[in-house]
């Protein structure tokens, strides 16, 4: 993985421009010609004015050293991620990852707009007339990717491709220890209850671990691997040597707390032997970056310890 990621890093993503101004909104002076899943963008060599529109870009920008000036929101009224520190304490809302508002972005005279293509790809040419804007193909299985093209568009390439290197080496350090274990990943949404798969976030990070997961969340006969639904009559799929869970805002709370209280979920061997952890679920599912994926060995290695 660590050879793929150096290849990554070595694309000819950017190419530097000679000193011309650009022919972006919002690019003036130097510029380098970023590649990504609209076509090419010309962006300022060092963007020091950038709204992000996705979680996994917070997460990126702050790993970076840097802060957004504006973000969007997973949803309104949300508060921005914990696990981040103070690093977003005078970033500005710019309304939600589905409906992001194109009159408060544009108040806040960005130099550089990251987003995605799944999530954001009817707004490309309103948020293009603001800023040069940079996108992303998919979210989550291709973080990685994700994480290397955004660090192109803010100059950082080597930095983050550094970054990722430390974080695959520590993830095969932290692992080796718990290879004969099979941990199994559940969140309960406001409707229902998932099991995660070797395609989510929090499932690759695992897998970079090289921990193993309970049959069943391998997704083997689903197209879409990242996470399968579960009832509660079938929460014995989500049953592992260990299992960690998280919920996804209060109504999920609740619905957590209710079930997790109930006989079907005593009776799984992971709960039954005390090896049921609560986690975060904005560091677990929402985070999508390398500061998040660290996070979560961190967990990894906290709770496997006693099991080992």
């Amino acid at each position: 993985m660590r050879l793929r990621l150096a290849a990554l890093a070595m694309l000819p993503l950017v190419a530097l421009s000679a000193c011309g101004s650009s022919t972006s909104a919002g690019a003036d002076g130097p510029t380098r010609t970023v590649k990504h899943a609209m076509g090419t963008t010309q962006v300022p060599m060092t963007p020091k004015r950038v709204v992000v529109l996705d979680t996994d870009k917070l997460d990126t920008l702050v790993s970076l050293g840097m802060s957004p000036v504006g973000a969007a929101q997973a949803g309104e009224s949300q508060k921005w991620p914990a696990y981040l520190g103070s690093a977003l304490a005078a970033t500005k809302p710019v309304g939600t990852l589905q409906q992001p508002s194109i009159e408060a972005i544009s108040a806040l005279k960005p130099d550089l707009i990251l987003g995605s293509k799944f999530r954001q790809e009817a707004f490309y040419d309103k948020l293009s007339k603001i800023a040069p804007t940079v996108f992303t193909e998919k979210v989550g299985v291709t973080w990685k990717e994700n994480f290397l093209l955004d660090a192109e568009a803010l100059g950082k390439k080597e930095q983050a491709a550094k970054l990722l290197a430390d974080y695959e080496a520590r993830a095969k350090q932290i692992g080796a220890g718990y290879a004969k274990l099979k941990i199994s990943i559940v969140r309960f949404m406001p409707t229902e209850i998932r099991m995660y798969g070797p395609e989510s976030f929090s499932g690759i990070v695992v897998g970079d671990a090289g921990i193993g997961r309970p049959e069943p969340q391998l997704l083997a006969n689903q197209p879409d691997k990242r996470f399968g639904k579960l009832s509660q009559e079938n929460l014995a799929l989500a049953d592992g040597d260990a299992l960690f869970y998280s919920a996804y805002g209060e109504a999920a709370k609740e619905q957590q707390a209710q079930i997790t209280a109930g006989p079907l979920w005593k009776n799984l061997k992971a709960v039954s032997a005390g090896h049921a952890f609560n986690v975060d679920d904005e560091v677990w599912m929402l985070g999508i970056g390398v500061t998040a994926a660290g996070k979560i060995l961190d967990d990894l290695d906290k709770y496997l310890k006693p099991l080992a």
